[in-house]
């Protein structure tokens, strides 16, 4: 069976050999990656967001190296949040993603050929697969 362009490699690719993957793996890979999530990870969100709400006092207005410290440390307060929450969700969604795929080509033979697609759909269901993140 042949692979439609959209699944076929960059032109420059196309002499190497196909990349082949153990479905077992994958539903393995999947499982550990979520439990790794959910118990290792998850469970210390919560006081990284407390230290991260946790208000300083004001600092004295004549004391601009001060006031400049205290808009840096907020920006980076800022993106910390930003890194913690997206990292949960978009390596849970990779998860979702590698499960998805797993069981959808667990039944499949040996030579048959995941699609381009069929992990690009996978991922757009999750946060893994948004480029807003």
């Amino acid at each position: 069976m042949a692979l439609s362009n959209e699944d076929l490699p960059p032109t420059w690719l196309r002499d190497y050999a196909a990349i082949e993957a153990d479905i077992q793996r994958l539903e393995d890979f999947a499982t550990q990656l979520d439990a790794e999530v959910r118990d290792n990870f998850a469970p210390h969100v919560a006081p990284i967001f407390d230290d991260i709400l946790t208000e300083l006092p004001g600092a004295y207005s004549d004391f601009p190296e001060l006031l400049g410290f205290l808009q840096s440390h907020a920006a980076s307060a800022q993106d910390t949040a930003y890194t913690v929450y997206y990292y949960q969700d978009v390596t849970g969604g990779f998860a979702v993603a590698a499960g998805e795929v797993s069981r959808n080509y667990r039944d499949a033979d040996a030579f048959s050929a995941a699609r381009v697609a069929d992990v690009k759909t996978a991922l757009g269901k999750t946060a893994a697969g948004s480029t807003d993140a």
